[in-house]
Order: C-alpha cells, then sequence, then structure tokens
C-alpha cells in the first residue's frame, strides 16, 4: 500500500489525463486538497455525478491516498457566469 503523500500537482495532472477541463487548479497539503474544476464533462450532470467523474480520472488515489477532497466543479457556462469571483 502506498503511504507517501500526493501532491496538488500529482492530482492535478491526474484529472487532467483523465477529464477534459477548461480550468483546473488543485490545492493541498498531502492529505486535504480542494479542487476548482471546469469541464464540458459536466454539462446536464448533477453534482454528484460530476464528482463521480473526478473520482474516476483519480482512481486508486482516492480510496489509498487522498483523505479529502473538496470540489468545486462547473460547466464552461456556469463559470463564463461567474466570472473572476469563482476562482
Amino acid at each position: 500500500m502506498e503511504t507517501d503523500l500526493p501532491t496538488p500537482q500529482e492530482l492535478q495532472q491526474a484529472i487532467a489525463a483523465g477529464l477534459e477541463c477548461e480550468w483546473l487548479k488543485v490545492d493541498g497539503d498531502g492529505q486535504h486538497f480542494e479542487a476548482f474544476i471546469v469541464s464540458p464533462a459536466f454539462e446536464g450532470r448533477s453534482r454528484i455525478e460530476r464528482h463521480r467523474l473526478v473520482y474516476l480520472a483519480l482512481g486508486d488515489r482516492m480510496r489509498v491516498r487522498v483523505h479529502a477532497l473538496s470540489m468545486k466543479t462547473l460547466t464552461p457556462e456556469e463559470h463564463r457566469r461567474v466570472g473572476a469571483a469563482g476562482n
């Protein structure tokens, strides 16, 4: 079992590799992370479905190495509506 702590950059790269993103930023301390994700894949999906897409992109990291991940998941249109205030 892997015990080394993931970095925000590692999680950001994993999300980007598994999910088309217009905007992506991950911050965290190795155990607790916050992700801001804008993806066209979120169109027509509920918040739970959006989070599941992110969990799929992260794969085993979520079960084994990440203690907590809070997410803000927006479609490109939602992001345009909130503008820079959401960043």
